[in-house]
């Protein structure tokens, strides 16, 4: 029995969805599979964070004479166990993980700046007093 690892179609119209897996090469693409060792989503926005493989289950496959197709060679060679891509999928992953947390702060009006107002009653205080003895000057004369 020779083993293929190739990717299997799932996903609907319009939004393909791929698991990368070891099957017979005899079987159909999308038929039964010896085992899944990861997924590939080509429609996820983060180009590192789109493909997911199990590292030590494909060594062992291709360790045993499993054959990968040209599309999953360039997967496992990018981010297999020994990958080229490893660091740049890990931040990836992780600014994925960020967007989820994100909420927006409520929406709020901006706040009138309330240092002018005790200006405002500041300087009629100080006037007042200024006045107050003129006119006890004016009533004394």
């Amino acid at each position: 029995m020779a083993v293929k690892i190739r990717m299997k179609k799932m996903g609907r119209t319009h939004r393909p969805f791929f698991r990368v897996c070891a099957t017979d090469q005899r079987k159909p693409r999308d038929g039964r599979v010896i085992e899944e060792l990861g997924f590939y989503d080509p429609m996820c926005p983060e180009t590192d964070a789109r493909a997911q493989l199990k590292g030590d289950r494909i060594d062992y496959w291709l360790s045993v004479g499993a054959q990968p197709t040209e599309k999953c060679a360039t997967l496992i060679k990018k981010y297999g166990s020994s990958g080229t891509h490893l660091d740049a999928q890990r931040e990836a992953l992780e600014r994925l993980g960020h967007r989820k947390d994100y909420t927006p702060g409520p929406v709020t009006a901006a706040p009138q700046p309330k240092a002018e107002e005790p200006k405002a009653e500041a300087a009629p205080a100080e006037e007042a007093p200024a006045e107050a003895p003129a006119a006890e000057e004016t009533a004394s004369e």
